[in-house]
Order: C-alpha cells, then sequence, then structure tokens
C-alpha cells in the first residue's frame, strides 16, 4: 500500500477533519461523525482507509493523551473498518444508504462492548465486572447508536464527493 506524496497530503487532512469534527461535536456526548468517515472513506480507499482513520486516531491521542482511554482506539475503528470492507461494493443504490446507517448504529451500540475487552485487560476486571461495566454504559451507548444511525445519512453523500474529486483529478 504504497502512497503518492498526494494521498499522503489528502489522508493527513482527512484524519485531521476526524480530528477537528470531534472536537466540534463534543458538545453533544456521544454524537460524531467519526463512524461516517470512517465508512465514507473505506468505501472510497478501501484499504488505504486505514491511514485516516489512524491519523485521527493518532492526533487524538496527540492532543488528548495517550491514556488508557486510548488503547481501544487501536482497535475500535479498525472494526468498523472491517465491516465496511465486507458489504458489498455492488449494492443497490436504494438500498447502500440504510445498510450504512445500520452498519454505523451498530457499531454506536455496540461500542461500550467492544472497549470493554480493553478495559478488563487493563484493569483486571473480573467477567461480572466487566458486564456490570458494560450495562452501566448501555444509556450512552444507546445515545452512540441512535446518533450514529441518524448521522449515517451523512455517508453516501460524503463517499460520493470524494469520488467526484478523485476522479476529476484523472
Amino acid at each position: 500500500m504504497k502512497l503518492t506524496v498526494r494521498e499522503t497530503v489528502v489522508f493527513g487532512m482527512l484524519g485531521a477533519l476526524m480530528y477537528a469534527s470531534k472536537m466540534v461535536m463534543e458538545v453533544a456526548p456521544n454524537v460524531h461523525l467519526l463512524g461516517v468517515f470512517t465508512i465514507a472513506f473505506t468505501i472510497v480507499y478501501r484499504k488505504k482507509a486505514l491511514y485516516p482513520i489512524y491519523t485521527y486516531v493518532l492526533l487524538n491521542g496527540l492532543f488528548s493523551g495517550f491514556a488508557a482511554w486510548w488503547i481501544p482506539y487501536l482497535y475500535l475503528w479498525t472494526i468498523l473498518w472491517a465491516v465496511a470492507m465486507l458489504l458489498p461494493k455492488n449494492m443497490p443504490k436504494r438500498v447502500r444508504p440504510v445498510v450504512y446507517m445500520v452498519v454505523n448504529a451498530c457499531h454506536g451500540f455496540l461500542f461500550g462492548t467492544l472497549y470493554a475487552p480493553a478495559q478488563a485487560l487493563m484493569y483486571g476486571m473480573s467477567f461480572d465486572a466487566t458486564i456490570a461495566w458494560i450495562v452501566a454504559g448501555l444509556p450512552w451507548d444507546f445515545v452512540h447508536g441512535v446518533s450514529n444511525f441518524f448521522c449515517g445519512m451523512l455517508i453516501v453523500p460524503i463517499a460520493g464527493l470524494l469520488i467526484r474529486l478523485e476522479n476529476s483529478r484523472e
């Protein structure tokens, strides 16, 4: 996956866009466009979408601190990327938006559960304590999933814009 200079710049800017969007939307807890960008970048750039995703993860650590909360970010966004990679490229146009919105919502609903294994390992939590931690976070995961569903309406337009921009340079 060798990058051109142009791709390096574009992916750096897209990762910075992810980080900036998160910062702007922090006034509403668990409401953000990170899943939207992850799926849209994966639709357009496939494997190379990992570059802007991990640029975001790195920026998040640099500006917010490489603390224990950051460790799960090393895999949380990769899970969403992997699911988006498994989606068929030739889905009917009418189905795409709904599928992307549902996938984005599922990642939000499962965020605490996906986060829990790292939490349990880092803090030596028992299975029961891990389940209790997940259950305690369910209201936030609900907000996260619902907001991801509605924010997911932006996936197709953003991916379409990126595709048009990529095609216009040829």
